[in-house]
């Protein structure tokens, strides 16, 4: 077998490898004069917004929702496809989430279908940008305005995806990200919330460490209940180093999406295989920020099911991943009520979508090899 080629992995350089050794040779290892900069920086990366750190992006969901003071008996209109930290944190604060069908194109929130799930008891929206493509921001704020709700936007994985050439985070209400190990920009666990006010990034630095409030050399308060959530210098160094290079993911992601249209739509016809309704992403290269790749099988036409496919593409070398099941269908979730068939959209999205490797390292035969795995499995289990 040649080389594996994993469904992501992230790439760090010497000068990251340096940094890291010099904050731990420093010895201030955890929330110090590094993570004070990566903030900063971040805040510059999005017009000077706050902006705090966190662990890791649910941390900077479940704040989000606590400085928006969403708790008890409120509902968060969010969506099912999505990974279930998005409706874990809702549920963590004492919240409702209500699930609203997906678009069947860009795979994300439908929000010509949220002001029908608007109840009096709804404080907020919460859209989550898959694989880094965001949702109509005009419609989605002219929604939040109309009915008085908050907007949380889950950006987990949107971190440098614009909106008509403004940076996703530059403007809005509260936007999370995700600076997981295989987020287009990665700290190895971690996250960040821009938010709109300093005495709201105040609030979220009590939520981050404890609630706790520091006055003068000895004096300590605590007045709201935090948890411990902070990120530590050696993460922020590693995100810092990750900030510079960003740009040069960002180019190589979209060289690399474009060859995939290219080389897919080629191999399909080939094979003659254009009857077949393989769903390709939206070819979106002014937006997303290409943090996946992900094809929606045509299972109904096919003689298989999804296992099968990654099992097989898994043997010829090559990994891929679910991102994700309808969080509709998890037990706890079925537990309280809710039916994977309210959203069918979403069901068919869930139980058929498909990621492919996509990461700045891969070379362009990587995309020749993968593509032609892939056609080659779905013409030998086509339905005749």
């Amino acid at each position: 077998m040649s080389n594996f080629i994993p469904f992501t992995r992230p790439s760090f350089n010497q000068e990251t490898i340096d940094a890291v050794s010099e904050v731990l040779r420093s010895g201030w290892v955890t929330s110090g004069p590094k993570l004070a900069e990566f903030e900063a920086a971040l805040s510059q990366y999005f017009g000077g917004r706050p902006v705090r750190c966190f662990a890791n992006g649910t941390a900077t969901m479940k704040i989000a929702l606590q400085v928006a003071g969403i708790g008890d008996g409120d509902e968060v209109i969010t969506t099912p496809i999505s990974w279930v930290a998005t409706s874990n944190v809702i549920l963590g604060v004492g919240a409702k989430p209500v699930f609203v069908d997906i678009d069947p194109i860009t795979r994300n929130i439908d929000l010509n279908k949220v002001a029908a799930a608007i109840t009096p008891k709804t404080r907020a929206i919460m859209p989550v940008y898959l694989a880094g493509l965001p949702v109509d921001m005009e419609q989605l704020y002219a929604l939040a305005k109309q009915h008085k709700l908050r907007v949380i936007e889950d950006a987990a994985q949107a971190f440098g995806s614009q909106w008509q050439g403004k940076k996703i985070g530059s403007f809005g209400d509260l936007v999370s990200f995700s600076f997981q190990a295989n987020k287009n920009l990665t700290t190895v666990e971690g996250g960040c919330l821009v938010l709109n006010n300093l005495d709201e990034a105040k609030l979220a630095e009590k939520f981050r460490l404890q609630g706790l409030t520091r006055q003068g050399m000895d004096g300590m308060d605590v007045d709201v209940l935090g948890g411990k959530d902070n990120l530590t210098d050696v993460n922020a160094a590693i995100g810092l180093e990750q900030l510079k290079q960003l740009p040069s993911y960002q180019t190589r992601r979209a060289e690399l999406a474009h060859q995939y249209f290219d080389v897919l739509r080629a191999k399909l016809k080939s094979a003659g295989l254009e009857d077949l309704h393989l769903e390709l992403p939206v070819e979106n290269f002014t937006d997303s920020n290409w943090h996946m790749f992900q094809v929606v099988l045509p299972l109904e036409q096919l003689n298989t099911d999804r296992a099968q496919v990654m099992t097989e593409l898994k043997d010829m070398g090559i990994g891929t991943g679910v991102h994700y099941p309808a969080i509709t269908g998890f037990t706890l979730y079925k537990n309280q009520g809710y039916k994977i068939s309210d959203t069918p959209i979403a069901e068919r999205i869930g139980r058929s979508i498909l990621t492919l490797p996509l990461f700045p390292a891969m070379a362009d035969e990587d995309i020749d090899r993968i593509a032609s795995g892939l056609v080659g499995i779905l013409l030998k289990y086509r339905k005749n």
